[in-house]
């Protein structure tokens, strides 16, 4: 079947500009997204006078962590043409929801926010002794459509990034300049939505805009959340890292063997030794996925490539409840997929995304830089679209 790549756009200038970039280049993926997050409120009962007013609260908190935020979601919006408040539905869905379901004291959705499993291989145990970092990205098939590329051009701002995302938003996974990579998948506790925290689209976005990785860390660690998210970053001078984030409290886990994979549960025993992981009710494949993705990794050898990781995220043990996931009817009859597969390798400027790799195993590569050549094994440079082409 015929699956278009993810699109790449570049954008340069200030935030409200680059966010107009944005939205004209992409508008018709942004209005995907906001049919598909902006009727959520509405869908619940939640009442209108009030939908506003919840939605502007969440941007006034992304704005006291970084007002740029706020003037490039603008800017998405003035370019797109969607309501603002649907592009800050699209950057902070899952806690909006949330706050709205309590109110309402309605029934938690049977659907968790995502799934997702990610891997690191550190450098000694790379062929081409450059840190790999991947993720397959579990969610609603939908997402197929409104899944884009930023290549984003900071100027004197700081370092430029490449991020996959959905079209609206700020941030998911990718890496910048300077060689910082992220990844990040669902993890929930007792603990979720106790406190009002910074929406995660926010605290990647940040992570991606560090010039130094130790500031990753420190994004990362010690922001306030308001639920529970696994954050895997890894730096290309050759260390990684997995934090498992309860909304106040961060839990490292360290590379073993020259690899790191973690799934949706928590692992890390001091972690499991303070609060209670809820979510696997809705994830119980998950404790397999990693152990999958591990066992795959060491049985192709010692020395692993990105065919390797590509090979392990592959992986149909057990489908439909597999690493790669095809299209499944979910618990609220909605289709869940593994919507994308990412292999980024920082130190070489690049990653590579197949949309929909269950069905589909064609890869493009997304570059920082055009000029920049990309080994001879990578896929299809995915040519980028920007404001005056």
């Amino acid at each position: 079947m015929q699956i278009d790549p993810f699109p790449l756009v570049t954008l340069t200038g200030a935030p409200h500009e680059r966010g107009r970039q944005y939205g004209a280049l992409l508008s018709g993926r942004i209005a995907l997204s906001a049919r598909l997050y902006g009727g959520a409120l509405e869908k619940l009962g939640y009442p209108e006078d009030r939908r506003i007013a919840l939605i502007r609260s969440y941007a006034d908190r992304i704005g006291e962590f970084d007002g740029t935020y706020v003037e490039e979601m603008r800017g998405i919006a003035d370019g797109s043409g969607v309501a603002f408040e649907d592009i800050v539905m699209i950057n902070a869905r899952t806690e909006i929801v949330a706050v709205a379901r309590a109110e309402l004291g309605a029934a938690e959705e049977e659907d968790p926010d995502d799934g997702c499993t990610c891997a690191l291989v550190m450098p000694e145990r790379s062929e081409s002794g450059t840190l790999l970092h991947a993720q397959n990205w579990d969610w609603r098939a939908e997402c197929a459509e409104t899944g884009v590329v930023l290549r984003v051009r900071r100027g004197d701002d700081g370092p430029d990034f490449v991020t996959f995302v959905e079209a609206g938003g700020l941030a998911r996974s990718g890496f910048n300049a300077v060689g910082t990579s992220i990844t990040a998948n669902y993890l929930e506790c007792e603990r979720d939505f106790t406190q009002q925290g910074v929406p995660l689209g926010a605290i990647r976005r940040k992570v991606l805009e560090g010039g130094h990785f130790a500031k990753a860390i420190k994004t990362v660690a010690t922001t306030p959340k308001s639920c529970s998210n696994n954050i895997m970053i890894a730096s290309a001078a050759g260390f990684g890292i997995d934090m498992e984030c309860a909304p106040d409290e961060a839990f490292p886990i360290y590379p073993e063997n020259g690899l790191l994979v973690h799934a949706n549960h928590w692992v890390s025993p001091v972690a499991l030794s303070k609060l209670r992981d809820t979510g696997i009710p809705y994830v119980p494949e998950s404790y397999y996925r990693d152990w999958r993705v591990r066992r795959i990794l060491d049985e192709r050898g010692v020395k692993l490539g990105r065919d390797d990781l590509k090979a392990a995220l592959f992986d149909d043990f057990l489908t439909p409840y597999s690493v790669c996931r095809p299209p499944r009817e979910s618990e609220t009859n909605s289709i869940s997929t593994t919507v994308a597969m990412i292999v980024i390798d920082a130190a070489k400027g690049f990653m590579e995304i197949a949309p929909l790799p269950a069905l589909n195993r064609t890869f493009r590569s997304y570059a920082l830089d055009d000029w920049r050549p990309l080994p001879q094994d990578a896929a299809p440079r995915e040519p980028s679209r920007q404001i005056g082409d």
